[in-house]
C-alpha cells in the first residue's frame, strides 16, 4: 500500500500583503519523495489541495496519512474528490522530522512571525474518564518477553492490533527484552470495552504521577481517557517501574483486553508505542 504522510496548516510567516501563509508538506515513508507548496490563507481549501497533489509528475497514493486534527477535515475532503483514502493518524514520523528541520527555514524567511512556534503542536483536550458501562472488572501490570510476544499473538481473539513498524525486532530490540502493559480483566464487558478500544484508534497508555497518580489512554489524533487513578504506594511503586521498563523498551508496551485471568481466553491485544 502507496502512503503519503501530509501536512497542511498555517506557519508563523506572512507574505507581502500580510496575509498569513499556509504550507502543504508530503513525503513517503523513506523521504525518497517529497514536495512543499506555499499557499495564502484565502485560498486554503481541499481543492487547492486537489490541484497541486494533481499537478505533480507523480502517480497518486492509496492513502494520505495525517497526523494535524485542525486539517483532517480538509485532507479527508480532498481525498474524497481524488477517489483515495484519508487516514487519521499520529505515527508520520517522517513528516515529524522534516517539520522540526523545517523550523530553520522558516525563521530564515521574509516574513517570520513568531519565535514561539512549535510545529508538531495539536489541541490536546483534557482526559475524561471511561465510561463506567465499559470498564472492567480489575486491571494490573504485567511484562512480556518479545521472544515471546508472536506466540502470545497467535493466540485466538476477537481484535489484534501489531503494526509492523512497532514490532520489537523493528525497534532494534533483543529478544531477552521485557515489554511492560497492561491488562485488563473485562469480565462480561470484555468484548465491548475491546470493540471501544479498536473505535477510538489507541497510541499509548502513559503513567502521569500526580495527586492522585493515574493511566492515561492516548488514542486517536488527539483523544485522552482516564483507564485508572490511584493513590496507594505500591500501585504508585508498580507504575513507576512500567515507566521505566517502557523506557527501557523504547517506548514500546502493550495492552490486552481479557474476559478472566485464566490464561487461556484473551478479548483484544494492543501493540503501542507513544507518538
Amino acid at each position: 500500500m502507496s502512503v503519503w504522510q501530509l501536512d497542511f496548516f498555517r506557519r508563523p510567516l506572512r507574505n507581502e500583503d500580510g496575509e498569513v501563509l499556509w504550507e502543504l508538506l508530503g513525503c513517503d515513508r523513506a523521504f525518497e519523495f517529497r514536495f512543499q507548496c506555499w499557499c495564502p490563507q484565502s485560498q486554503a481549501s481541499s481543492d487547492w489541495i486537489v490541484q497541486q497533489l494533481q499537478s505533480l509528475d507523480r502517480p497518486l497514493p492509496e492513502v494520505l496519512a495525517t497526523f494535524r486534527p485542525e486539517s483532517l477535515s480538509l485532507i479527508q475532503e480532498a481525498a474524497r474528490k481524488l477517489g483515495i483514502t484519508a487516514m487519521a493518524t499520529r505515527r508520520t514520523e517522517t513528516l515529524k522530522r522534516w517539520l522540526l528541520d523545517r523550523v530553520t527555514v522558516y525563521q530564515d524567511l521574509p516574513g517570520y512571525t513568531s519565535d514561539a512556534y512549535q510545529p508538531l503542536a495539536v489541541p490536546r483536550p483534557a482526559p475524561i474518564p471511561v465510561a463506567d458501562d465499559l470498564w472492567g472488572d480489575r486491571w494490573r501490570f504485567a511484562t512480556l518477553p518479545v521472544a515471546e510476544l508472536d506466540s502470545f499473538a497467535a493466540h485466538p481473539m476477537r481484535v489484534r492490533s501489531l503494526p509492523q513498524d512497532l514490532h520489537p525486532l523493528q525497534l532494534g530490540l533483543a529478544s531477552t527484552q521485557s515489554l511492560p502493559g497492561l491488562i485488563i480483566d473485562g469480565g462480561r464487558k470484555s468484548l465491548q470495552l475491546a470493540q471501544w478500544l479498536e473505535s477510538i484508534t489507541p497510541v499509548a497508555v502513559n503513567y502521569v504521577p500526580g495527586a492522585p497518580d493515574g493511566l492515561i489512554l492516548e488514542a486517536g489524533l488527539a483523544d485522552r481517557w482516564v483507564l485508572a487513578t490511584f493513590d496507594d504506594p505500591e500501585v504508585q511503586a508498580a507504575a513507576r517501574l512500567y515507566y521505566q521498563r517502557q523506557n527501557d523498551a523504547k517506548g514500546l508496551h502493550f495492552l490486552v483486553i481479557q474476559p478472566d485471568d485464566s490464561g487461556h481466553t484473551y478479548t483484544g491485544l494492543w501493540l503501542l508505542r507513544p507518538a
